[in-house]
């Protein structure tokens, strides 16, 4: 069976948020929770778009908060894909505040490994991917060294 290739850019993605009341801390500020739920949601769809189907989020790297956002701030989330292996993928999620003349600032960026499933949860084979521009290349040599150091934490128990 012939192995799938895909752009990054074809699972690539950008959402939109408003920062509502409902979304604020005692603080005044997104509360981080929330922001960790539009980052696994926007990794997700990507994963899944890029592997065809069901994904799970097995874990969660470099979630560092740069900076808040507040009530009525527009909340800017783009995704994708930086490596695959067999059955996994790690996602880069971008988090800016766009202002009223579209200037982005950036306020979080995570890296999310995912795993593609089947309708039992078995662990099934993901598409590659056709790296066609240098910055592409060098996420994923990038990524490769992010994975190292996730195999390493696993077995040091972290």
């Amino acid at each position: 069976m012939e192995q799938k290739v895909k752009r990054i850019a074809d699972s690539s993605i950008e959402h939109i948020y408003q920062v509502r009341p409902e979304h604020l801390n005692a603080a005044g500020r997104l509360f981080g929770g929330q922001l960790m739920e539009w980052i696994d949601e926007i990794a997700g769809l990507t994963g899944m778009r890029h592997s065809g189907g069901m994904i799970t989020t097995a874990s969660v790297d470099n979630l560092r908060f740069i900076r808040g956002a507040f009530q009525n701030d527009l909340v800017v989330l783009t995704a994708r894909i930086t490596y695959v292996g067999t059955t996994s993928m790690e996602v880069r999620v971008d988090t800016y505040v766009e202002d009223p003349q579209g200037v982005r600032r950036p306020i979080n960026r995570a890296y999310l490994t995912l795993v593609a499933v089947d309708s039992e949860g078995v662990p099934r084979q993901v598409p590659s991917v056709l790296l066609e521009t240098e910055g592409e290349r060098a996420e994923w040599e990038a990524a490769k060294k992010r994975r190292e150091l996730r195999i390493q934490r696993k077995i040091e128990g972290f």
